[in-house]
This record gives structure tokens, C-alpha cells and sequence, in this order.
């Protein structure tokens, strides 16, 4: 039986590399945040001129800047960690849904990445869109902004 076949194979695939996708993100915010709060501090020497405490105020701004999409990363590779991904036919928190010939995980948002040759995007159990599909199940139908859609499929 391949992963393509097997539902619980494929949703873990999905999930395995939406968890790297955050993890990857955390880990970019994370050095930027990192790189900006050591060019904000001073050396040790006396003096320090003007165009040196601008630099480094500046700096700092930026690794507070920073500092926001680390905790954000952080909070959604939580959400991730405590998720329960069983597959299921309804759409909740964890449920693969495809609709519009596009597939969401249905947990945090995220850019989209690619699975086996397939497209999927994260999107929050607080997104208007999820709302107004929540607890349907295959060839269901639900409006969002006007138009029309079927639930193609549950995983």
C-alpha cells in the first residue's frame, strides 16, 4: 500500500512537513532576531559616538521587530504539537480538506508547500472560511464571500 492510498500515511505526510515548514520559519525569525540584538549592543571600549548609539538603537528596534514572529512561530508549532490529526470525514481542528481543487490543512495558517506532488496551505480554525465550513463532510456544500463550494474531500 503506497502513502498515496493509505489516508493515515498521506496525513502524515502532510503534517510531518507542515510541522518542518513552521520549524523552518521559526528558525529564519529566530537568527534575524538573533543577528539584530548582538548588532545592538555596544563594545566595551569608552567612548561611542553618536553614529554608534543610532546603529544600535536601531538595531534593537529591529530584534523587538523580530521578536513578535518568533513568539508567533512558537505559539503555531504549539497549536501543530497539539493537534490531533486522526483522519476523519468532517471538517475540524486537523481535518486535510480539499475543495475548489485546493487543499488546506485545517490548524494554523501557512504559505502554501507541496506534498507529493500536491499543493496544501495551512489555515486557522479562526478564518472566516474554515467557519463557514466547519463540521461538513464530503460533497457537502457551503458559501463563503458569495460563492458556492463542495467539499471535495476529508482526510
Amino acid at each position: 500500500m503506497t502513502a498515496q492510498s493509505d489516508p493515515a500515511a498521506r496525513k502524515k505526510a502532510i503534517i510531518d512537513r507542515l510541522m518542518s515548514l513552521e520549524a523552518q520559519e521559526l528558525a529564519t525569525a529566530q537568527a534575524h532576531y538573533d543577528a539584530f540584538l548582538k548588532d545592538s549592543q555596544l563594545d566595551d571600549r569608552e567612548g561611542h559616538d553618536k553614529d554608534d548609539i543610532a546603529a544600535s538603537r536601531e538595531n534593537a528596534d529591529l530584534a523587538a521587530a523580530f521578536d513578535a514572529p518568533v513568539h508567533a512561530h512558537h505559539a503555531k508549532i504549539d497549536v501543530i504539537e497539539n493537534t490531533d490529526f486522526s483522519v476523519t470525514d468532517t471538517v475540524q481542528p486537523g481535518a486535510v480538506v480539499k475543495f475548489n481543487n485546493r487543499c488546506f490543512v485545517v490548524c494554523v495558517s501557512t504559505t502554501r508547500f507541496d506534498v507529493d506532488g500536491k499543493t496544501y496551505m495551512g489555515i486557522s480554525t479562526q478564518s472566516p472560511i474554515y467557519l463557514a465550513m466547519a463540521g461538513l463532510q464530503e460533497g457537502e456544500v457551503f458559501t463563503h464571500n458569495g460563492s458556492e463550494f463542495e467539499v471535495q474531500e476529508v482526510l
